[in-house]
């Protein structure tokens, strides 16, 4: 579902590559995890693969479509087929709960009707039927997670892509962001890749999980495998954090 392939990139004045030639392949309907500490080039990776960057060289190929030189339309189209949900969640705060899942329905000039019955199925989707007509401000950071969640799956994507979306949540809020993310990968047969510092998020929720640092990978592979036997340092290091 999504390949990238000897990706560099670089930073006007960074003085190094933020990513050094990254390679990784994602499987349709999988749960994939990028781990790896502040700095290590886990959100420029995540934000290659919806365009918001473009590599300095590599290629990124989602779907079978190369993204570089895509038209403008192109992208758009692309995009409607990526969900994006963020660590500090996005919503817009004048907007209610309801306004803020139905912003991006509105963008693509789904009318008002079918608006609202898509907003009332996401939000019962994501357990928030009853706070539609509230504003952010009035949520708890896991309910705000899941307006996150909900608006992101507005426009019924093929994939979806979580930058941190739980280190800003205690832990069983987190625990229950990620199994509503599993209960989508599994129902939807969403492809999910998942940007995290945290080695409990990888356990609990992903199939594979690459190991970034100063970005390069230095191990991947299938989680169970991982936990079992890891081989490099930057791994053990996450791992002995956790007490594994």
């Amino acid at each position: 579902m999504i390949e990238l392939a000897d990706i560099y990139k670089r930073f006007a004045g960074s003085g190094g590559a933020a990513l050094n030639g990254v390679s990784l392949s994602v499987s349709r309907g999988e749960v994939f995890g990028v781990i790896g500490p502040s700095g290590a080039g886990k959100s420029t990776l995540i934000r290659l693969i919806n365009a918001l960057e473009t590599p300095s060289a590599g290629r990124v190929v989602v779907d079978g479509t190369d993204l570089a030189g895509l038209s403008a339309g192109d992208l758009r189209a692309l995009r409607r087929r990526i969900g994006m949900i963020f660590q500090n969640f996005g919503l817009l705060a004048s907007r209610t709960v309801a306004a803020n899942v139905a912003f991006p329905l509105k963008l693509t000039g789904i009318g008002r009707s079918d608006r609202e019955a898509k907003v009332a199925a996401l939000l019962g989707r994501v357990g928030l039927s009853d706070h539609a007509g509230k504003y952010p401000a009035q949520l708890s950071g896991g309910q705000k997670q899941r307006v996150g969640i909900a608006r992101a799956l507005a426009t019924d994507p093929d994939i979806l892509l979580c930058d941190e979306a739980t280190s800003a949540l205690d832990p069983e809020t987190t625990r229950n962001v990620l199994d509503l993310l599993r209960s989508l990968n599994r129902d939807l047969g969403l492809t999910i890749v998942l940007i995290t510092h945290e080695m409990d998020v990888v356990r609990a929720v992903c199939d594979r999980v690459a190991v970034l640092e100063r970005g390069e990978i230095v191990e991947s592979g299938r989680v169970a495998d991982i936990f079992a036997q890891a081989a490099h340092p930057a791994t053990r290091r996450m791992l002995a954090a956790i007490g594994a």
